[in-house]
């Protein structure tokens, strides 16, 4: 890489309400969290959120309701005609509403409510990049409570899986190998954790 990890300096941390944990704003979330800064150039006042697994969608939602926002988490689970109810709601009151989505695509049936939430602002969350991905690795084992060894970060980056859920996964599986075993989480264990979610000398995927 150009640059050592240590000079990462992109993404931030985003500290949410009644939350003891955190998520970091980097490439594939910026975006989506300006815009949910500013509702009131919101098409309709509504916007809907979609993205990964594990990528942080209900935190930054949770965020969005400190700001006076209404959130619907799950949204695409909801019955579309208490949904469409509830879109109205906030159209009299002039309140800006979230939904977020777990479903990609979203596949509405009800005529209305599809035709609404089409004029709806649209934000996705995308890949993490590099950057990124060091700071949810540093961000999530602080998180544990895991002390990694230096050159974790860089170490790990070049070789995980590009998605949320799987640095998690990675992460976590550091975790658990170094408790179980003992030791300090070291390349042994980072290389191990590698294997168990990868498989060995598996390629990094972009």
């Amino acid at each position: 890489m150009a640059e050592p990890m240590s000079q990462i300096a992109l993404p931030l941390t985003l500290r949410t309400s009644g939350d003891p944990g955190s998520i970091v704003i980097g490439n594939a979330n910026r975006t989506a969290h300006e815009a949910l800064a500013m509702p009131q150039d919101w098409p309709f006042r509504t916007a809907i959120l979609t993205g990964p697994p594990r990528s942080g969608k209900s935190l930054l939602g949770r965020w969005a309701e400190t700001r006076g926002i209404w959130v619907i988490d799950g949204a695409d689970r909801v019955d579309e005609a208490a949904l469409f109810h509830r879109w109205n709601a906030a159209q009299e009151s002039a309140h800006p509403l979230l939904l977020i989505s777990d479903a990609q695509p979203w596949e509405i049936a009800l005529p209305d409510l599809r035709s609404r939430l089409g004029a709806a602002l649209h934000l996705e969350i995308g890949v993490p990049d590099d950057e990124m991905v060091a700071q949810l690795i540093e961000t999530i084992a602080r998180q544990r409570g895991l002390n990694l060894a230096e050159g974790a970060a860089e170490y790990l980056v070049a070789r995980v899986e590009r998605s949320f859920a799987a640095v998690e996964r990675l992460v976590l599986e550091i975790d658990r190998l170094s408790l179980e075993r003992k030791v300090p989480a070291t390349m042994s264990v980072w290389r191990a954790a590698l294997d168990a979610i990868q498989g060995p000398e598996q390629p990094r995927l972009i």
